[in-house]
C-alpha cells in the first residue's frame, strides 16, 4: 500500500484514466490519500473540466502542489443541478472536515424573537429552534442580547406580556411589569382583547420596518380619542407615542426603510481569518458577529474557482468570503440583499437564489447608509481579528509557560495538551466527573465529556476520580500494552471505545491535592501509563483564588507559583472550566431526576396530555403537589383512581 507522503511520481496512470472518463455534468468531487485520509471535497459545473485542472497545471511547491501529490483516490457524485451539487459539497466539508477546505465551526443557530399569535393574548418570547408556524418570528438576530433588546422595546413601547401561558392563566392580580408600565395585565383583564390585538399588531408591523405606519396610526386614535374627550385613554397613546419616537431616534441605524440584508467583510492577518457578518432586519441594524475559519492557511492556495475555470484567480479574502457564504446559508434562507466587501461568484449567487427560491442581490460597491454598514462591518471584522491574535498570543505565552514549569520539552510546549477531571455531586446525589481539554492553545469544547459515576460509595471522591480515569484511559493502556488486565467495566467498553483518547495527554490535571493525586497514581501504575503526567492543584493557604500548589505523581517537590503566573493563571482557568462543565452536568442530571415531568409521566395512565393539563390547570408541579384528590378530579381526564395515584406518588 503506498505511502501518503508527497513524491515526484504524479499521479497514476489509472487515476488519469478516472479523471478523462469524468462526464461533463455538475457534480461533487474528493480527493483521498493513500491512507484513506480525505483532503478536500470541491463542486463543479463540469466535473470533467474542473478536475482535470488539477493535473494538467505545475503547481510547484504550493500547498496545493503539496495536495496534488497526495491524491491516490478520487471519488465523485453526478448532481443534477449546480445546486445540488453546492448543497452536498458543504454538507461533506462540514460533516468529513477535509483538510485542505477552509472550515466554518457549525454555530448554534440563530435566536429569534417569537410572538405566540396562536393564543388569545400573544406573548413576546426570546424563541431558539425549530420554527411552528402558528406563531410569528422575526429576525435571525445575531446574539440573544439583540433578542432581548429588542423585547425590551416592545415592553416600553407597546406593553406586551412576556410571562409564560402556565403563569398567565393562574394570575389573580397584576405583576411587577404592569406597575412599571411594561406590560398591560391582559391576564387579569386589564385591556380588553381588541386593544391588545391592535397592540401586537402594532408591534409586529414595527418589527418589520413600517415604523411611519404605526406612528400615523397611533397620532390619528391618539387625536381621535382626545375629540372624544377621552383624555385618558388619549393619554396612554400620548406616551406610547413618545416611547416610540424615542426608541426610533436611539436607533442611530434606522434608515427609514424596512429592508432585510446581511453585511459581510473580511479581515485578513497573522495566518488567521476573520469573517463578520452583521445583520439587518426591517431596516434595524441588529448588531453582528465574528466568524474565525479554521485550516485557512492550507486552504488560501487551492485552485481558485470550483465552478468555471475562465474566471481569475479570487483573492484569498474572496476565498473565505466564498467559503462562508455557501457553508453558512446552507442552514438559513439568506436575506434578499448582500452587501459584500468582496465579489462573490455568480454561480454561487445562483446556487444560493435556487436553493432559497428567490432572487437574491448582491452589492459590493454600496452607496448611502449601506457603505455606513459595510465600513462598519469591516472596522468589526478588523477589531475581532486583532482580539482574537491578541488573545491566542496570550494563550500560546500561557502554555508555553506551564511547560516550563513542568519541565516539557520545546515540541511538547508547542503542541501541549491538558487534560483536566473534575467531580462533582450534590451530598453524593447524581455524581458526575468532567473532562475538559486543552490543545493548540485553545480550550477544546468539542472534546469534552461527561461521565456518570455509579455503583460506588455516595460522596465517594476518591472512587468517583477513580472510576473516570479508568474509564477514560483504558483504551490509552491497551493500545500501548494490549496484554493488560481488562478493568473496564462490560457495561463501559463501549462507552471507554468511544469518547477516550488513544494518546496520552502531556499533562493529566486533577482538582484536588495529594488524595486525589494518589488515586490516579494508582490508576495509571495499574494500566501501566507514566504517571510523571499526573498533576494535582491542591488549594493554598485559606483555600484562597491565586495560592494554589501544584502536586506531582512521581514524588516531585510541591511547586507554588506567584499569583502573576502566566502558568497559574492557565492552570486556574482549565481547572475553573473543568469544575464548570462538571457542575453543569451535575445540575442537568438532578433536575432530570427531580423533575416533576417526569415524577408525573412515572405514573401509570399519566401521558404528554394528561400531564400538560395537571401543570397548565396547577401552574406547574409544585401546584400539583399542594393539589387536595379532589382538585385533582376537576382537571380533564384524572379520574378518582388516577387521582388517588397521583397523590399517593408525590406524597
Amino acid at each position: 500500500m503506498s505511502t501518503s507522503q508527497p513524491s515526484d511520481a504524479g499521479p497514476s496512470a489509472a487515476l488519469l484514466a478516472q479523471v478523462a472518463a469524468l462526464p461533463h455534468l455538475p457534480g461533487v468531487y474528493r480527493y483521498y490519500a493513500a491512507d484513506g485520509t480525505l483532503l478536500y471535497v470541491g463542486k463543479a459545473r463540469d466535473l470533467r473540466k474542473r478536475v482535470s485542472s488539477y493535473f494538467q497545471k505545475d503547481h510547484g511547491g504550493t500547498r496545493i502542489g503539496l495536495m496534488v501529490s497526495r491524491i491516490a483516490r478520487l471519488d465523485t457524485t453526478v448532481t443534477r443541478t449546480e445546486a445540488e451539487a453546492l448543497l452536498l459539497e458543504n454538507n461533506l466539508i462540514k460533516t468529513q472536515q477535509p483538510r485542505y477546505n477552509i472550515l466554518f465551526r457549525d454555530d448554534k443557530s440563530y435566536p429569534y424573537l417569537q410572538i405566540t399569535t396562536a393564543h388569545p393574548f400573544p406573548r413576546v418570547a426570546y424563541y431558539r429552534g425549530a420554527t411552528d408556524r402558528r406563531q410569528q418570528y422575526f429576525g435571525p438576530y445575531p446574539n440573544a442580547w439583540s433578542v432581548k433588546e429588542s423585547i425590551a422595546v416592545l415592553q416600553k413601547v407597546f406593553r406586551l406580556r412576556t410571562c409564560e401561558d402556565t403563569v398567565f392563566v393562574n394570575r389573580s392580580r397584576p405583576c411587577l411589569l404592569h406597575q412599571i408600565h411594561r406590560c398591560t395585565a391582559p391576564c387579569v383583564g386589564a385591556i380588553s382583547r381588541e386593544d391588545y390585538a391592535r397592540d401586537v399588531d402594532h408591534a409586529v408591523r414595527f418589527l418589520r420596518g413600517d415604523h411611519a405606519v404605526v406612528m400615523g396610526e397611533l397620532q390619528v386614535q391618539m387625536q381621535s380619542l382626545s375629540d372624544a374627550l377621552r383624555f385618558e385613554e388619549a393619554a396612554v397613546l400620548r406616551d406610547q407615542i413618545a416611547a416610540l419616537s424615542a426608541v426610533l431616534q436611539q436607533q442611530s441605524m434606522e434608515v427609514g426603510s424596512s429592508e432585510d440584508a446581511d453585511i459581510l467583510a473580511v479581515a485578513l492577518g497573522g495566518g488567521r481569518a476573520c469573517v463578520n457578518l452583521a445583520m439587518v432586519r426591517g431596516g434595524r441594524h441588529l448588531g453582528d458577529r465574528a466568524y474565525f475559519p479554521s485550516q485557512v492557511q492550507n486552504a488560501l492556495e487551492l485552485v481558485q474557482d470550483d465552478a468555471a475555470d475562465d474566471q481569475p484567480p479570487r483573492s484569498a479574502a474572496q476565498n473565505v468570503l466564498q467559503a462562508f457564504i455557501a457553508q453558512h446559508y446552507l442552514q438559513m434562507a439568506p436575506p434578499p440583499v448582500l452587501i459584500c466587501a468582496e465579489a462573490i461568484d455568480a454561480d454561487l449567487l445562483d446556487a444560493l437564489a435556487e436553493h432559497a427560491g428567490r432572487r437574491l442581490q448582491h452589492i459590493t460597491q454600496p452607496r448611502g447608509q449601506r457603505r455606513d454598514w459595510l465600513d462598519m462591518a469591516r472596522n468589526g471584522a478588523h477589531i475581532a481579528l486583532a482580539r482574537l491574535l491578541a488573545e491566542e498570543g496570550v494563550q500560546r505565552e500561557r502554555s508555553l509557560a506551564l511547560a516550563q514549569t513542568l519541565g516539557l520539552d520545546a515540541e511538547q510546549a508547542e503542541h501541549l495538551r491538558v487534560e483536566c477531571f473534575d467531580v462533582s455531586h450534590t451530598a453524593g446525589e447524581a455524581t458526575q466527573a468532567s473532562c475538559v481539554v486543552y490543545a493548540d492553545h485553545a480550550m477544546q469544547p468539542a472534546q469534552y465529556r461527561r461521565y456518570r459515576i455509579q455503583n460506588i460509595t455516595p460522596g465517594d471522591d476518591y472512587a468517583a476520580m477513580r472510576q473516570v480515569l479508568m474509564r477514560r484511559y483504558q483504551r490509552v493502556a491497551e493500545a500501548r500494552h494490549p496484554d493488560v488486565i481488562d478493568h473496564l467495566a462490560a457495561e463501559h467498553a463501549a462507552e471507554a471505545t468511544a469518547t477516550a483518547t488513544a494518546r496520552l495527554p502531556d499533562v493529566v490535571l486533577v482538582d484536588g491535592g495529594r488524595g486525589q493525586v494518589a488515586m490516579a497514581r494508582e490508576v495509571f501504575t495499574e494500566l501501566g501509563l507514566d504517571i510523571g503526567v499526573i498533576v494535582g492543584v491542591e488549594k493554598g493557604a485559606g483555600r484562597k483564588v491565586g495560592l494554589e500548589e501544584l502536586v506531582f505523581a512521581d514524588g516531585r517537590p510541591k511547586v507554588t507559583l506567584p499569583a502573576d503566573s502566566a502558568a497559574l493563571m492557565l492552570v486556574a482557568q482549565i481547572r475553573d472550566e473543568a469544575h464548570r462543565f462538571a457542575i453543569t452536568g451535575m445540575r442537568a442530571a438532578r433536575a432530570r431526576v427531580r423533575t416533576g415531568g417526569s415524577r408525573l409521566e412515572d405514573i401509570a395512565g399519566i401521558g404528554p396530555k394528561r400531564r400538560a393539563r395537571l401543570l397548565a390547570r396547577f401552574g406547574g408541579i409544585r401546584g400539583v403537589e399542594a393539589a387536595s384528590e379532589d382538585e385533582l378530579m376537576t382537571v380533564e381526564g384524572i379520574s378518582r383512581e388516577l387521582a388517588r395515584a397521583i397523590y399517593a406518588a408525590l406524597h
